[in-house]
């Protein structure tokens, strides 16, 4: 018989229990407690998607699990995509990271022609089909920590404890995140261009720029955001909503009538909540967008405090997981891209949390995992897949 023989003469064997070690291996490398977090996190989700859409037939077109059959798939979609990450591995994608960065690039500037579509007084969506959308600055999250990551990880050779790019490697990540940074200003899209700003400084931390750097950046966003408002970049519905942030009770029928209604909605829910699928407040649906950029309030109504208390507690576990990941990566590079993905996640759940509770300013950021959005989905669980592929390459598993 042709083939493999082990020493013993059994044709065959050895492959098969090699192969079974090698995936025995790469589950025990897995981060665990990170995967079932963001696992549970996306369950928690479905369900408020579920709650917020299945009474209103004008969103659903009549089928009230139309939403939730999505939600689903999307995930699923996330699930896959991470896997395929976990595969391909962080180290081997570095080489098509030109490629990823350019196509952001490229479908950023075609969401300010007039293929975009506007939504909400913002245009930051491709129509790809009937009632099938997609946001590019999600991809340009991934593609701005990638970019950057490639760059300032080949610095000039240093250990990892020394390391610190020099000034021109800075100057040029910096420009890496500020044309996308700034098309997707352009759209307007003042909530996604905050968070390409924290994943900037996020990066640039973690590379190991000097306190110099970071605080003359610090300084320079202050004065950009002065200028943006002075300039008029701004659609007047934003500087309405900020407007309201600062004074809810300047126009609580307009402007300030989302945050006042999210409160009222998570206020009621007191300590257990009303219920699962029984808020009033959703059921009534008096909460605008509330599959989407306010999914938090079905949770505080629904699950009271207790409930929205466990979504932030598995939110903690998710960023805590990337920290550690971040720490144990052996190679700076890992280091960078874990610390990005920590401060894009973490940042656009303060905000949207603080959004629902009318400490932060309304910007139309999906909360991670739980909001309803294929693209959000999408760029989430792609997250999770490079911080697993980092785990597991850290850990010597492939």
């Amino acid at each position: 018989m042709c083939g493999y023989a082990s020493p013993s003469g059994t044709p065959g064997r050895r492959p098969l229990r090699a192969a079974l070690t090698d995936r025995s291996s790469l589950l025990r490398g897995l981060d665990w407690p990170l995967l079932g977090a963001a696992v549970a996190l996306t369950v928690i989700g479905t369900l408020l998607v579920y709650s917020a859409t299945r009474g209103r037939p004008e969103l659903t077109g009549g089928n009230p699990n139309a939403f939730l059959l999505r939600h689903t798939l999307n995930a699923c979609i996330g699930v896959g995509l991470a896997t395929l990450m976990v595969w391909l591995g962080h180290r081997r994608l570095r080489n098509a990271v030109p490629a990823l960065y350019v196509a952001s690039l490229f479908l950023s500037v075609l969401v300010l022609s007039p293929l975009g579509t506007t939504v909400n007084g913002s245009r930051s969506w491709l129509a790809l089909a009937p009632g099938l959308t997609f946001q590019p600055s999600e991809l340009v999250k991934i593609s701005v920590i990638l970019a950057m990551a490639t760059l300032l990880s080949t610095a000039p050779l240093q250990s990892r404890r020394h390391h610190r790019p020099d000034h021109r490697s800075v100057l040029q990540a910096l420009a890496l995140a500020a044309v996308p940074a700034a098309l997707i200003l352009m759209a307007p899209d003042a909530g996604q261009t905050m968070v390409i700003v924290a994943i900037t400084l996020g990066v640039l931390l973690a590379a190991g720029v000097g306190r110099a750097w970071l605080l003359g950046l610090l300084g320079l966003g202050v004065l950009g955001a002065l200028a943006v408002w002075q300039l008029g970049v701004l659609d007047q519905y934003q500087i309405d909503r900020f407007a309201a942030f600062a004074n809810p009770k300047l126009d609580p029928a307009g402007a300030g009538y989302n945050t006042n209604q999210a409160r009222i909605a998570i206020g009621s829910g007191g300590l257990f909540g009303q219920g699962l699928f029984n808020g009033s407040q959703t059921t009534g649906q008096f909460v605008p967008e509330q599959h989407t950029d306010f999914i938090f309030t079905v949770a505080g109504e629904e699950l009271g405090f207790v409930g929205a208390s466990v979504i932030v507690l598995l939110l903690g576990v998710v960023m805590w997981r990337a920290c550690r990941i971040a720490a144990a990566s052996p190679e700076l590079y890992g280091v960078i891209v874990a610390a990005g993905i920590v401060v894009w996640l973490a940042f656009q759940s303060f905000q949207n949390i603080g959004m629902a509770l009318g400490i932060m300013p309304v910007t139309g950021l999906p909360l991670p995992f739980l909001s309803y959005g294929g693209s959000s989905m999408f760029a989430v669980w792609i997250g999770v897949g490079l911080l697993l592929a980092i785990r597991v390459r850290s850990r010597g598993v492939l």
